[in-house]
């Protein structure tokens, strides 16, 4: 079981900043959680309560105390908004170790049980930071119910940059050789952060199995594939690690193949499944990123749900083609959904007519199309290896932009690419009025919920 603390660009500066305080500080850091198949937990910051000041019975560099009124609100809106409380509290200095006091312990034994209580929470969850020249070292724990308790492992800041932070005094992997070019380019904290990355790729074609080829080559080693579709004689033009003799196959499992024998020590969860049933999409909650390679629309709808309720970025690509037997157009997309940005639906990037369509069995599709209640969905489209390649590197940049900051700040949030005309334009798309995506909505880092991600689900 792996525990990771998903925190926003701007929850992350709050913490980061009250580390540097001289004083130790504390406040209540509230959260959603997702739990994943696998048994993975992710604690999805939503907002922090600081102790006001005139709740500290003794606040020094070393300790603090403080009284019950300094929290116990925050517990009470712990409950109302369904989140869990995490006890949060610095350890200053730039020298300081996060680790718990015996004080701290004490603390613990004190008010777990207050927590618990007043939040409705089986859990009771500590997180201590101190500041570091580069950001921040931590510690956390998450008690269950039962008795046991078990580490926060890492911690996930996602937002204008992204960044991984593995918990303090966590072995640092050994980095191979095979990488020497790449840790010259970008240095080893990024190639040990590629490493320790769990990467969701939906879709596995033409341009998905480009994304995962070149995200095996640059170090990934966690992935989850996601698809359906067995492979045609068509697709063997685009896709990576196909051959004729391996048409009819589940593409997931020609992939997963493909890249094990280029980096046998991949983790690798192969899902021959559509990401639009509820259990397939449950399969990604483990991720730290999700790239997009799907090209139906209800496809993208559930990607552009999770990137606000599981607060996990999604990097979607697309490319359109136009022309019959001569190219008049070359159109390319790579749209970066973070927290608190426009999601595909306010970008008018998905025809919610289709989408609607594409989440029903086929003989509801004929009767409706023929009964004029529902759009024809499109038939195939023109697709080539060099254009597909192509914004599968332009969607990596994107992730490495974000980890290693070689561009202007703030990033764009999508890129546009016209080949035909040889432009390339960006923008920062803003989310529309009371929409889901939208942080005065409050469901960014929800996390769990019924139903899940707060849509319909096909069979629910």
């Amino acid at each position: 079981m792996t525990i990771t603390l998903v925190l926003t660009d701007t929850l992350f500066q709050e913490i980061e900043q009250t580390a540097r305080l001289p004083l130790e500080t504390a406040g209540v850091l509230l959260a959603g959680i997702a739990r994943a198949p696998n048994g993975d937990i992710r604690l999805l910051g939503r907002g922090m309560r600081w102790v006001p000041q005139d709740a500290y019975l003794a606040r020094e560099g070393d300790h603090l105390s403080i009284a019950s009124q300094g929290y116990v609100p925050a517990l009470a809106e712990a409950e109302r908004i369904a989140a869990i409380p995490i006890w949060f509290h610095t350890h200053p200095s730039i020298v300081g170790h996060p680790t718990p006091s015996m004080a701290d312990r004490k603390v613990d034994q004190d008010i777990s049980d207050l927590f618990r209580l007043r939040s409705g929470s089986e859990l009771y969850v500590t997180l201590i930071a101190s500041p570091r020249d580069d950001g921040i070292t931590f510690t956390g724990e998450v008690h269950f119910g039962d008795g046991g308790k078990a580490s926060i492992d890492r911690l996930l800041r996602v937002g204008d940059k992204w960044q991984l932070v593995n918990s303090f005094n966590s072995a640092a992997p050994q980095i191979p050789a095979i990488f020497d070019r790449s840790v010259r380019a970008f240095g080893p904290d990024i190639q040990q952060t590629l490493g320790a990355l769990r990467v969701g790729i939906v879709g596995c074609g033409g341009t998905g199995s480009a994304v995962a080829e070149q995200l095996v080559r640059l170090g990934v080693r966690h992935l989850t594939l996601m698809d359906a579709d067995t492979l045609t004689e068509s697709n063997v033009t685009r896709v990576y690690g196909s051959t004729p003799g391996a048409v009819g196959q589940p593409k997931t499992s020609i992939l997963k193949g493909h890249l094990t024998a280029i980096a046998p020590d991949l983790e690798c969860n192969a899902v021959t499944a559509m990401v639009t049933l509820e259990k397939t999409a449950r399969e990604l909650i483990p991720c730290d990123v999700v790239f997009g390679c799907t090209d139906d629309n209800a496809g993208r709808l559930v990607l552009s749900r999770f990137s606000t309720f599981l607060a996990t970025p999604v990097i979607d690509c697309g490319v359109l083609l136009g022309g019959d037997g001569a190219l008049a157009s070359i159109n390319g997309r790579v749209t970066t959904l973070t927290p608190g940005s426009a999601c595909l639906v306010c970008r008018d990037r998905i025809d919610l007519g289709r989408a609607a369509t594409e989440l029903r069995t086929p003989e509801e599709r004929i009767r409706l199309e023929n009964e004029g209640y529902a759009p024809v969905l499109g038939g195939i489209e023109p697709a080539v290896v060099t254009f597909t390649t192509s914004i599968a590197s332009a969607a990596i940049n994107e992730l490495l932009e974000r980890l290693i900051g070689f561009g202007p700040s703030p990033r764009p949030t999508e890129v546009l690419f016209r080949w035909h005309e040889r432009e390339i334009s960006t923008n920062n798309a803003k989310p529309r009025p009371d929409h889901y995506c939208n942080p005065e909505s409050q469901k960014i880092g929800k996390g769990d919920s019924d139903p899940f991600l707060e849509q319909a689900w096909p069979g629910a």
